[in-house]
């Protein structure tokens, strides 16, 4: 018997519906929903251990989005024909999800969790990342999981001016907005996203248009859950606790730590001074107190510790570093850092520092996406590396992590609509963190900046970047300005924000708490524009524009677009001419068939090497106009006739008649013309009976007078 199936439809509001399904499709799990919308189908699930594992004392939850080619009627890429290692897009919708979902788990539950989220059929017209935080809340919904309030993900657009929820990827390319915001019903939790420079009033509007979208898609999975049949929340076994303990560290521990967090201090100083204190908090229990309760007590520590620090931001103004709210830490940096790289720039903020290079490349260097929701190619990209001592650590290297993924794809998206249409080249750039105490994706932002104006990149504007955080009691808060590693861990709220002197052009945020009114968020955007200009004026002080070329040693390159049929030509019979041409003049030939032209784009260090190709270019490309006269050059002399190449575009032979020499008989050839002659010739078009193009020199000649006949 087919199981009983439950729906709810989420209208958009523009003839377009999602649907929310459970009751069929795997059903073992927690909690499963099927999301449909056109042709595209997204299953969720949800499982979650019964027990956590001894020794945990946080949440191990892990989620999952992928994305199964069969869902596009397409075959794996590669020799290996099955789906393996996420893409990076795979990874970046897991933490747009993860990002929302993790803090509202109890803070005591630390038992497996599972969120599976698996694209199943694809519709071209879909986006299917703007639906995983839908599948995956309404998953919960219908489990027992604890679980504290239910969430979802919507992306806006906007085109000319009017915003549109879970817009197509083509309405994408139209759009000056793309944002993801994740919420509850009653908060905003998560906002990300790249905007073509708009304004920080734009950006309040948008993610409000977004919420009231969330709502109703919540109000869906609760109809669904109450259809359904909304289980019994699962007991679980709450995390052990002492409020003795906790008032014994917290009377000998908070003034002290209070104290060193208002006479401010740097990293390590400060790091260690809360180690000796929190060393003398042990030393007040026995050896069988600490046996037994030692983990409530550097738990209580914890907490003691984040209380006087976010008091001292509350009661003074002041910050851990001695800073005020809205300070921003010393910055300086540097240009042309490295003398072999194509671009290159060193930006430090306090204790963040990156070292960012941009290399140039041919359209042969282009970043390929072959997912099964897109393809394409992206002609700019940026990796982001995150070493263990830029935190002062030795631990394991475990190739990229998705933090790693989720950062370089933040600045990528603050730089990538600064890169001209017209720039020509491919660009890389990589940002090596080598300090880390406060945002170094934000620094590398800054350092990107640096490092493509240091290449020779005429940006449309410079762009820089700044972390917000927040600290607040209900009552009281504060918007903090260019955030420490430790306001990130004890704060309320991680805001960053990119952008030129005109608007943002990237943002994301985590909130962490429930309730962040509005006002709040557009105090902490205000102050952040005055953050993200102070720092792209220091940044302006050491590059105020772009190079006004390329280095010496960087590759140039040089775009000429010629009619299709020439293409064959330009490569040769088994690729023999281009081969040949690129190891003559020491370039690289790329040739790529746009609209039946062939758009050849020619790289190289050497300007000769340049002009060389062009020449063979026009060449090849040369075409004789009927009538028009031409200066050529004799390279061959035959019994019939001479050889001749025009000396405008060498390597184009024509035959030129003995006929067509001279008006006179001739009988010889050389009784006219020799080798290495230049002369010029007329274009008479293809004869009709050889079918080959004809040259003339006798019609450039005036014609002698006919002897009169004698009688």
């Amino acid at each position: 018997m087919i199981p009983q199936l439950f729906v709810e439809s989420i209208d958009l509001g523009d003839g377009r519906s999602i649907t929310i399904e459970t009751g069929r499709l795997a059903k073992q799990a927690d909690g499963s929903v099927v999301v449909r919308i056109g042709k595209t189908v997204i299953l969720g699930t949800v499982v979650s251990a019964r027990k956590a594992s001894p020794g945990i004392d946080f949440l191990p939850l892990t989620v999952d989005y992928r994305e199964k080619f069969a869902a596009a009627g397409r075959f794996p890429g590669g020799f290996f024909k099955r789906e393996a290692r996420p893409s990076d897009s795979e990874v970046l919708t897991m933490r747009l999800v993860d990002r929302v979902l993790r803090p509202l788990f109890p803070s005591d539950y630390h038992a497996e969790v599972q969120v599976m989220i698996q694209l199943m059929s694809h519709d071209d017209e879909v986006m299917p990342d703007a639906l995983a935080g839908l599948a995956a809340s309404a998953a919960l919904a219908l489990s027992d999981i604890p679980f504290e309030t239910l969430i979802s993900e919507a992306r806006v657009g906007r085109i000319d001016g009017k915003f549109i929820i879970n817009p197509s990827r083509a309405q994408l390319e139209l759009s000056d907005i793309d944002m993801m915001i994740g919420a509850s019903k009653d908060s905003i939790a998560m906002v990300e996203g790249e905007m073509k420079e708009i304004s920080e009033a734009e950006m309040v509007e948008a993610i409000k248009f977004a919420h009231e979208h969330i709502k109703v898609q919540i109000d869906a999975q609760e109809r669904l859950a109450a259809a359904f049949g909304k289980k019994e929340v699962r007991t679980y076994e709450k995390e052990k606790s002492d409020d003795a303990i906790y008032a014994k560290v917290k009377a000998a521990a908070y003034d002290k730590i209070y104290a060193i967090a208002s006479k401010g201090s740097a990293k390590h100083e400060r790091s260690a001074a809360f180690d000796a204190v929190k060393e003398e908090v042990k030393a007040l229990f026995t050896e069988e107190e600490l046996a037994e309760n030692g983990d409530l007590v550097s738990k209580y520590f914890y907490k003691t510790n984040k209380e006087a620090v976010r008091n001292v931001t509350l009661d003074l103004g002041t910050r851990l570093d001695g800073r005020k709210t809205t300070e921003i830490r010393p910055i300086w940096s540097e240009v042309d850092y490295l003398p072999s790289v194509h671009g290159s720039a060193l930006f430090t903020r306090g204790e963040t520092q990156a070292l960012a290079t941009a290399t140039l490349g041919t359209s042969r260097e282009a970043n390929q996406i072959d997912s099964p929701s897109e393809q394409g190619e992206e002609k700019f990209y940026l990796h982001y590396n995150f070493p263990p001592f830029s935190t002062g650590e030795a631990r394991p290297l475990r190739g990229t992590s998705r933090r790693e993924v989720g950062h370089g794809n933040l600045a990528q998206r603050a730089l990538k609509n600064m890169i001209p249409a017209e720039n020509p080249y491919t660009i890389r750039v990589v940002s090596e963190v080598l300090e880390s105490n406060g945002s170094s994706s934000m620094a590398t932002v800054c350092a990107g900046t640096l490092a493509l104006m240091d290449a020779g990149i005429q940006m449309i504007r410079p762009v820089s970047g700044i972390a917000m955080g927040l600290i607040t009691d209900g009552d009281r808060f504060a918007v903090l300005s260019d955030i420490l590693g430790d306001e990130d861990h004890l704060g309320d709220m991680d805001f960053k924000v990119t952008g030129t002197s005109e608007g943002i052009t990237a943002c994301q945020m985590d909130i962490k708490i429930d309730g962040l009114k509005y006002e709040i968020m557009e105090q902490a955007l205000a102050q952040a524009r005055d953050g993200r200009l102070h720092i792209l004026g220091k940044i302006l002080e050491t590059l105020d524009k772009p190079n006004t070329d390329v280095k010496a040693h960087s590759p140039k390159i040089i775009t000429r677009t010629i009619p299709g049929a020439f293409i064959g030509a330009l490569i040769g019979p088994g690729g023999k001419v281009i081969q040949e041409l690129q190891k003559a003049t020491g370039t690289t030939i790329v040739i790529n068939e746009v609209d039946e032209q062939g758009v050849i784009e020619i790289l190289g260090t050497d300007p000769a090497g340049i002009e060389a190709v062009l020449a063979k270019i026009k060449s090849i490309t040369f075409k004789p106009q009927m009538g028009e006269a031409y200066e050529v050059k004799v390279i061959k002399m035959l019994d019939f006739g001479a050889v001749v190449e025009y000396t405008a575009a060498p390597g184009n032979e024509v035959l030129l008649h003995v006929s067509e020499l001279a008006w006179e008989r001739t009988e010889n050839v050389t009784d006219v013309v020799n080798m290495g002659d230049v002369f010029e010739v007329k274009y008479l078009g293809v004869d009709p009976k050889t079918r080959k193009e004809k040259v003339s020199r006798k019609a450039l000649i005036a014609r002698p007078p006919r002897e009169a006949k004698q009688e």
